[in-house]
């Protein structure tokens, strides 16, 4: 990428991830864009890509608030059921240029959220508490290992409560089945006091330390972006933890019950 210079003489511009908050419909938001930043005094400038990649951006933390499938969700979805932008269209009966426009910025209503929706999302669950995945514990400790490798840190401890882990599996589950209409593990959760956290958690977490992970269903390269997806957002536990319980589908569960798959979209933490 060609090399930009401070215009107040400080030399060369560095590219960054920047965070912005911006208000869209009234609903502030908050988005990551990639700039050149001066070191020295923090002047920033735009990329030549950046222009599309803000209005993108903007639109996507806005449809991530207000529960609406982002423009990434919508391309995956619809790849991972093997459908063209066309193929979508006839089934929705529009035109290919809202199809087009909505996976590269534009925010469709919530009439039209429901029927892609409608058509992209896996039937419903034949049991709704387990993403339309068999439990494997051998793929929860794969899951696990991958999201520590990833984050640097240990999250997996004997006689640990999985206080933390808990929610990174929860926020990886419940992704995976949103955007692919599939969880990771097929797990199950329940809405205790201290968060969304693995039902049964205390007969479990033995069994989970001694499986062998290499006897689990290798992870696809859609769940490896979606647990990369996590650990940016949650590059620390305590991070995972706290968006875990602002989470309205926690909050509203009765404590002790489960948390259905088919609420993953109304998530707002990621």
């Amino acid at each position: 990428m060609k090399s930009v210079n401070c215009p107040k003489g400080h030399g060369n511009m560095k590219i960054k991830k920047i965070l912005k908050h911006a208000t869209v419909k009234g609903v502030g938001i908050k988005f990551n864009i990639e700039m050149h930043v001066c070191p020295v005094c923090g002047f920033e400038a735009g990329t030549i890509q950046s222009a599309g990649a803000v209005q993108k951006a903007m639109a996507d933390a806005y449809r991530s608030k207000k529960g609406l499938l982002t423009g990434q969700e919508i391309t995956s979805m619809r790849r991972a059921k093997g459908l063209s932008q066309q193929d979508l269209a006839k089934l929705m009966g529009i035109g290919i240029a809202s199809i087009k426009r909505w996976e590269t910025g534009l925010i469709q209503t919530k009439s039209m959220d429901m029927a892609l929706r409608t058509n992209l999302q896996e039937p419903a669950c034949d049991n709704p508490y387990t993403g339309n995945r068999d439990f494997s514990i051998p793929r929860v400790k794969l899951v696990i290992r991958i999201m520590e490798k990833k984050l640097g840190a240990s999250l997996l401890k004997k006689n640990d409560k999985m206080l933390f882990v808990a929610k990174y599996l929860w926020y990886a589950d419940m992704l995976a089945f949103r955007m692919h209409g599939r969880s990771m593990t097929g797990s199950t959760y329940a809405a205790l006091p201290y968060g969304p956290q693995l039902n049964n958690y205390k007969d479990l977490i033995e069994d989970i330390i001694s499986a062998n992970e290499s006897l689990a269903e290798e992870l696809t390269e859609n769940e490896i972006k979606i647990i990369d997806m996590i650990v940016e957002k949650f590059p620390d536990k305590q991070l995972v933890y706290d968006a875990a319980h602002q989470e309205k589908i926690w909050k509203d569960a009765n404590k002790g019950a489960l948390i259905p798959y088919t609420q993953a979209h109304d998530l707002t933490g990621i």
